[in-house]
């Protein structure tokens, strides 16, 4: 089930705000893990039992963990949840590369990912860890870790919610219009940068993926409008999961903070994808040792965080050498780069970032590297298409509009605007009274594309 469908939006979140907020407060947790496992059967009703089995495995094994405090109990808890992703994200990339390897013909076994499953098994590596760590409490109640867990908000495309975050919360939350409030706001912009935008752009970028009429302008249009749609539409999920959280009284921490604005890839990486980046480097980067041992283990860490970080987006070469790349980036900038950085003009600093991301998600995207280096040298001319065409125009007329939004809207600009007329009383008493007219004519907006237009996916739900 899509957050941006029409069976979410009216019919399964207004019955579960109605249940939710109709029941005694003991019963709040139930009606959420009940409605989370209705949401993930929707979408994955044979791979509910592996949820619920890892659920369970990371219940008695933290109690244990907890009680004995041996490490033994840890290794073998996390060997069990990194094995079973292993197993269903990984087996058929290993088969295909040991029959490429050794020239034999192992049949693949061609197992469906189950949606989520790097999500929810990040979180319970976290909580798991965390407990043997000390850090957190061991939950005594499945009913409460079942609901952290597959909590349907951020259940199958994140953020990566750690135990911490919402221990509390999963025991006493606050509910209040203000929290209910924000998180309608927050919703509602949520799912008009996805479908009003990321939908839109990722049809342009589809025109330039089926077309035989290619130029290098539409080479830059498809790589700025891919660098474009993924941060919308990734961002605008993460939008949706926070606010569908505070209407429920929970508060998740920000993913993303205008990663395009940035002026070094180092920075980049604090602001794109936070819960992702942040979860690396607490459970792995430090636990190798970061960089207290040495610049030569600080660069084995770096390209094993970024290898793992690859691997994790996918099963395919291009995945992994995007994470490579990544990480050979962040070396250089630790190196040297970085310095000299320091010294540039801002105007240099960025085009530097948004050229080195956009080059990667061409990689990001393709499906192979043969078709990543295709599009890459196609930005500069060398697969013989002339410079632009009446294909181009055309499309580059009709995708005009949603471009410039989507490039505005990827910077602090029109929030910036927002917060400065709110420190005037007369325009702050008008946005509060515009506000939430704006947000019901936004969804009436966003139902409309919903019912005409089928193109509606998540990119991140392959991961």
């Amino acid at each position: 089930m899509l957050f941006t469908s029409i069976s979410f939006l009216y019919y399964f979140l207004p019955i579960v705000i109605l249940l939710y907020f109709i029941v005694p407060k003991r019963a709040k947790n139930f009606i959420l893990f009940i409605a989370s496992i209705i949401f993930y059967f929707y979408g994955e009703p044979k791979y509910i039992f592996l949820m619920l089995a890892e659920i369970l495995i990371a219940y008695i094994g933290a109690i244990l963990i907890d009680k004995y405090k041996k490490k033994t109990l840890l290794i073998t808890t996390i060997a069990i949840h990194v094995g079973l992703l292993c197993i269903f994200k990984y087996t058929d990339f290993i088969i295909t590369n040991v029959n490429n390897i050794f020239n034999i013909n192992i049949s693949l076994l061609r197992i469906a990912l189950p949606i989520g499953i790097s999500f929810y098994t990040f979180q319970i590596l976290s909580y798991i860890i965390d407990v043997y760590k000390g850090k957190v409490e061991v939950q005594k109640s499945f009913l409460k870790l079942a609901t952290y867990v597959s909590l349907f908000p951020q259940l199958i495309a994140g953020p990566i919610v750690r135990y911490e975050t919402i221990e509390e919360e999963l025991n006493k939350r606050e509910h209040s219009f203000e929290n209910f409030s924000y998180g309608v706001r927050r919703f509602a912009i949520g799912i008009a940068k996805k479908v009003l935008i990321a939908n839109m752009l990722g049809e342009l970028c589809n025109k330039f993926i089926i077309t035989d009429e290619k130029s290098i302008i539409f080479y830059w249009i498809f790589a700025i409008g891919y660098t474009l749609q993924i941060y919308f539409d990734f961002s605008a999920y993460s939008d949706m999961a926070i606010g569908l959280g505070r209407m429920f009284g929970f508060h998740f921490l920000e993913n993303f903070d205008y990663p395009y604005i940035s002026k070094s890839i180092t920075e980049f990486w604090r602001r794109w994808h936070i819960s992702l980046s942040s979860w690396f480097r607490d459970y792995v980067y430090i636990p190798l040792g970061g960089n207290r041992k040495g610049i030569k283990k600080q660069i084995r860490n770096i390209l094993i965080v970024w290898l793992l970080t690859g691997i994790w987006h996918g099963a395919s070469w291009n995945f992994i050498i995007w994470g490579l790349m990544f990480g050979i980036i962040l070396i250089i900038e630790k190196l040297f780069l970085g310095k000299l950085l320091e010294k540039a003009p801002t105007i240099i600093k960025r085009i530097y970032v948004l050229f080195i991301v956009m080059i990667s998600f061409v990689i990001f995207n393709a499906e192979n590297m043969t078709g990543a280096l295709n599009n890459i040298v196609g930005l500069f001319g060398a697969n013989g298409e002339s410079f632009i065409n009446t294909y181009t125009i055309y499309y580059l007329r009709s995708y005009i509009i949603v471009i410039i939004v989507a490039l505005i809207g990827a910077t602090p600009i029109p929030k910036n605007i927002i917060q400065k007329l709110k420190e005037k009383s007369k325009a702050n008493n008008i946005i509060n009274i515009l506000e939430p007219i704006f947000i019901a004519i936004l969804l009436l907006i966003v139902t409309a594309y919903l019912v005409d237009n089928s193109y509606n996916p998540f990119l991140y739900f392959r991961f």
